[in-house]
């Protein structure tokens, strides 16, 4: 009822004061038939520094105070930053300016107390949202919201992360995750286990969550938090995360966009890569493929091979990828994970 369908729909609302010097605040600033007269930002990093060639203002009234002609206030400040949206868009109605909200920062529907107070001040209220009206018609279906929720975090490890990838679905990645927290114990070094499906049951993982069951904006976030949970709980020497499906498989591309979030999330110091040859029902492209995606999408060095042998052929052996791709290779489900900690420590130490 209250979203916006089209930018003709609030260019008679110029010109906007812009809540929010971020990607946000910027794509706003640069739609067409948009006009601008100032920024505003919490973070006191911003204030004062210009940007989209304004000078950023720690307040709504230091920015009224500019006699800068504006009518309209829109708020594009990410999830988790709801309380601020909520002072702002109140701020700006009191002041009788009109209020563009986007729904990561406060949705209408959720805040209907906002459309009464608009209502009474004589101003316009509308909502930037995710369209999922249009998501319905095209898929059939569609959440009856929008689905990110978590606040988006950055941290940086103190203990070196290893991503666990692999070629395919069901290649052995939650095994050899396991294998590699149980080889670093019987070494006396704590680590930390962190899977990323619901089936991630078994000792000695710390946690598991379904990575799958959030949006993709959500992974990264979800996987950095417990990258800090458990190093502020734990004080792990070495963080081990299960990956999901695979970036190259064939046959399957949805969870491919959760192979990468998660990926990204971990941001690994060094990877492990899982293959099964003779998958009985996945299409893994190649190793090579993976290798070559994993290497691109983020900066971090594959440093070995996880060989799922359950469907291989009889003269099929670990040493046979060895030799092929110059890593060393384990079938950790029989052998355990001790050749390919070796490797993680001999490139962590170079």
């Amino acid at each position: 009822m209250y979203s916006v369908k089209s930018v003709k729909e609030i260019q008679d609302l110029n010109p906007f004061i812009v809540v929010g010097c971020g990607g946000g605040g910027e794509k706003f600033s640069n739609l067409e038939g948009i006009e601008t007269v100032g920024f505003i930002d919490d973070s006191v990093k911003k204030q004062g520094k210009e940007f989209c060639g304004h000078i950023v203002a720690s307040s709504l009234e230091e920015c009224l105070n500019e006699n800068n002609g504006a009518k309209s206030l829109v708020i594009m400040l990410p999830i988790g930053a709801e309380g601020a949206a909520l002072k702002y868009a109140v701020q700006a109605i009191d002041a009788g300016l009109n209020v563009i909200t986007s729904f990561r920062s406060l949705s209408i529907a959720e805040n209907t107390s906002l459309k009464k107070f608009a209502d009474a001040k004589g101003v316009v209220i509308k909502e930037i949202g995710s369209r999922l009206d249009v998501v319905k018609t095209i898929a059939g279906v569609a959440p009856e919201k929008p689905c990110e929720v978590l606040p988006k975090i950055s941290y940086e490890a103190k203990a070196p992360v290893i991503f666990v990838g692999g070629t395919s679905q069901e290649c052995g990645k939650r095994t050899t995750t396991k294998a590699l927290g149980i080889a670093s114990m019987k070494r006396g070094l704590t680590p930390a286990i962190i899977s990323t499906d619901e089936m991630g049951l078994e000792e000695p993982t710390d946690f598991n969550f379904r990575a799958g069951s959030l949006s993709a904006m959500d992974v990264p976030a979800a996987v950095l938090s417990a990258i800090k949970y458990i190093e502020e709980t734990k004080q792990p020497d070495i963080i081990f995360i299960e990956g999901q499906s695979s970036l190259t498989e064939k046959g399957n591309p949805h969870p491919r966009g959760l192979s990468a979030a998660i990926l990204i999330g971990a941001a690994p110091d060094a990877v492990i890569v899982g293959h099964r040859p003779n998958h009985p029902y996945r299409e893994p492209r190649s190793i090579e493929n993976e290798i070559r995606a994993i290497e691109a999408v983020e900066p971090t060095k594959v440093v070995g091979l996880s060989i799922n042998l359950k469907n291989a052929s009889l003269d099929l052996c670990t040493e046979v990828f060895e030799s092929k791709y110059n890593l060393p290779a384990e079938d950790v489900f029989n052998n355990g994970a001790d050749k390919l900690l070796d490797a993680i420590f001999e490139y962590l130490e170079e």
